[in-house]
């Protein structure tokens, strides 16, 4: 059984995590419109490479293909009544590759708003803890509740993690810069907001996803940081910031470009160390070796 991620932390050791997964899964060939955690089903043995090739790669932890699992994600495919059986083979699939690595499996947002009643408190924890308990039992050591933008909703996501399963739970939000030069979620939410909701929720580690290349992840871990000395920071940045090119989002950084931030983002705070949209095993393999340096 892999060791604690946070007993890990705590020993002083600097974690590396994995990278992006929709990517590869188009490169092998999911065709827009089609549903990503379904594959965890239909083509089990894919998704299983993709988790290997991170591992591979020199990752510590790899996530799951259940960004998108909740009962809310799934009905847009007719499949919200296969949440268990779509789960727990995304758990499996990571399981069967990561060996004595920590699988971190994936909670996305529901995309449903309480602000505006699109959706209950009730429902929300519903649908989490269905999740959370498919990929605990699919073998998952931590969940993962990542690019999350509402307070609220993150925290009724640890809570139904917290409440129904033993993983150790880790909560990333997606942060923007505005034109004042401050980091906000779509939501307006800050970093140390973010942080604050998840810790008093029961998160074990915080910190930020997507969004933002890993020089800006540089300052938002600092405002992390200053506001928690102690508490466990994971960074899943991208590949730099999209760039268009001919219709499609180009992500310019290479894994050695990546890379060249390690040493700073771990003395802004971040313990924990991956990436997110348009990052690749070879990314992985480079912030690996950047922090054995």
């Amino acid at each position: 059984m892999p060791k604690k991620i946070v007993e890990a932390v705590r020993e002083g050791k600097i974690l590396v995590s994995d990278g992006a997964w929709g990517t590869f899964l188009y490169k092998k060939g999911l065709k827009p419109g089609e549903c990503p955690e379904l594959w965890c089903v239909d083509r089990f043995e894919d998704v299983k490479d993709i988790a290997k090739s991170y591992i591979d790669a020199g990752a510590d932890m790899v996530e799951s293909n259940s960004f998108g699992g909740t009962c809310f994600k799934l009905h847009g495919f007719g499949l919200e009544n296969r949440v268990a059986e779509i789960n727990e083979a995304a758990a499996k699939a990571s399981r069967a590759a990561a060996g004595d690595k920590n699988v971190i499996a994936s909670i996305g947002p529901t995309g449903k708003m309480l602000v505006i009643e699109e959706v209950t408190e009730q429902e929300l924890y519903d649908a989490f803890k269905e999740q959370a308990v498919a990929l605990e039992k699919g073998g998952a050591d931590a969940i993962c509740i990542e690019t999350m933008s509402d307070k609220e909703e993150a925290a009724i996501a640890i809570k139904a993690v917290k409440e129904n399963t033993k993983c150790e739970i880790i909560c990333t939000f997606t942060f923007e810069k505005t034109k004042s030069g401050e980091y906000k979620t779509m939501m307006g939410v800050s970093p140390v907001e973010a942080a604050t909701a998840s810790v008093e929720a029961g998160a074990d580690i915080i910190g930020a996803n997507c969004g933002n290349g890993m020089e800006r992840m540089i300052e938002i871990v600092r405002e992390i940081r200053k506001a928690f000395p102690k508490t466990p920071i994971l960074v899943h940045a991208n590949a730099g910031l999209p760039i268009n090119i001919d219709g499609k989002d180009v992500y310019p950084e290479t894994p050695e470009s990546m890379a060249s931030y390690v040493s700073e983002i771990i003395k802004a705070g971040a313990n924990i160390i991956g990436g997110c949209c348009g990052t690749t095993p070879a990314h992985i393999k480079a912030i690996k070796q950047a922090t054995l340096k």
